[in-house]
């Protein structure tokens, strides 16, 4: 999951090809998405399990 913030225009392809340059195989993301924010508790911790319900 990507939450975009400084540059709108950020493909899913210049992230893989960081990805791909700076992480070992087994690092790297099987999937990206964008969002504009992730879910989070109101202690401010990420709530993972709506982000995978979202799947």
């Amino acid at each position: 999951l990507v939450v975009v913030k400084k540059d709108p225009r950020l493909s899913e392809a210049e992230i893989r090809h960081f990805c791909e340059a700076n992480l070992t195989g087994y690092k790297r993301p099987r999937c990206i998405e964008f969002r504009d924010t992730l879910p989070k508790s109101t202690i401010g911790k990420i709530l993972r399990r709506e982000l995978r319900e979202a799947r």
